[in-house]
C-alpha cells in the first residue's frame, strides 16, 4: 500500500475545517466579545466608569518602574499599536503582503478584522465613555474602555496565527499583546481593565471572522501547498545528476 500524497492528505484536512472550521471559532469569538463587553458593563455600573482596586493596585506598581528605556520602549509601542502606523500602514501593509502571496482571501479576512475590530472598539468607547487616568504620559482620544491599542494587536495576532498557523507566530503575537497591554498603562492612558476587554474584543472579532473565512482560506492554503509541493519537484527534477552512459569497454 503506497503512502498518501501531502497534499492529499491536507485535502483530507479541508473535510474536518468544513464541520469545525465555523463552529469553534465563531462560538470562542462571541463569547470574548460578549465578555469583554459585559467587563465594560460591570465597571460602568459598579463604579461608574472610575478605576476598580486592581487597577489602582497595578498603576502603583508601575509608577514604581518607571525608567529612561522603559519610557522609550513604551513609547515605541505607542507609534507602532496607533495612529498612522497602527491604523494605516501595519494593516495595510500586511494586506499587501498577503496579496503579493497570492492569498488574497487570507488578505481580506486580516483587512475585514482589522477593520471590524476597530469598529467594535469604537462602539463600547462611545456606549461606555469611561474616563481615562489623569496622569497621562501621551495624548489620546475619548473613552479609556476598552483599549484600542490592545484591541488592534489581538487582532493581529490571531489573524496573523490562523493565516500563519505556526506555534512561534502564536507565541509572538501573545508576547506582542501582552507588552502592548502593559505599555498603555506603563504610558498611564489606560487602566488595567482596559487594556483585558481590548483584548477580549480584538481576539473575539478575529475569531468570528475566522469563521466565516475558515473554508476559503484554507483552500488556498492547500493551493499554495501544492504550487510550492510542485514547484519544489520541477527545481530537484531539473537538477538531478543524469546518470553516466554505459560502462567504460574492457
Amino acid at each position: 500500500m503506497t503512502d498518501r500524497d501531502p497534499v492529499e492528505q491536507h485535502a483530507a484536512r479541508t473535510v474536518q475545517v468544513r464541520r469545525v472550521g465555523r463552529r469553534a471559532p465563531l462560538i470562542a469569538g462571541i463569547s470574548a466579545v460578549v465578555i469583554g463587553a459585559l467587563l465594560g458593563l460591570v465597571i460602568a455600573v459598579r463604579a461608574g466608569g472610575l478605576p476598580l482596586g486592581v487597577d489602582e493596585e497595578w498603576s502603583l506598581e508601575l509608577a514604581e518602574a518607571h525608567s529612561a528605556w522603559a519610557d522609550a520602549f513604551a513609547l515605541f509601542m505607542n507609534m507602532l499599536g496607533g495612529g498612522i502606523v497602527g491604523v494605516v500602514v501595519v494593516p495595510v501593509g500586511i494586506t499587501v503582503v498577503l496579496l503579493v502571496l497570492r492569498r488574497p482571501w487570507a488578505a481580506l479576512y486580516f483587512a475585514l478584522a482589522s477593520a471590524a475590530s476597530a469598529l467594535v472598539v469604537q462602539l463600547l468607547k462611545t456606549l461606555y465613555g469611561r474616563p481615562r487616568p489623569e496622569d497621562m504620559m501621551v495624548a489620546s482620544d475619548f473613552g479609556s474602555f476598552p483599549s484600542g491599542h490592545v484591541a488592534n494587536a489581538a487582532t493581529i495576532a490571531v489573524a496573523l496565527g490562523v493565516i500563519v498557523p505556526r506555534v512561534w507566530v502564536w507565541v509572538a503575537g501573545t508576547v506582542y499583546t501582552v507588552l502592548m497591554a502593559i505599555s498603555r498603562t506603563y504610558l498611564g492612558v489606560h487602566w488595567l481593565t482596559d487594556t483585558i476587554g481590548g483584548a477580549l474584543v480584538g481576539a473575539g472579532v478575529a475569531l468570528v471572522l475566522w469563521a466565516a473565512f475558515a473554508v476559503p482560506m484554507e483552500r488556498e492554503r492547500l493551493a499554495r501547498i501544492a504550487r510550492i509541493s510542485e514547484r519544489n519537484a520541477a527545481f530537484a527534477q531539473a537538477h538531478v545528476t543524469p546518470p553516466s552512459g554505459g560502462g567504460s569497454a574492457r
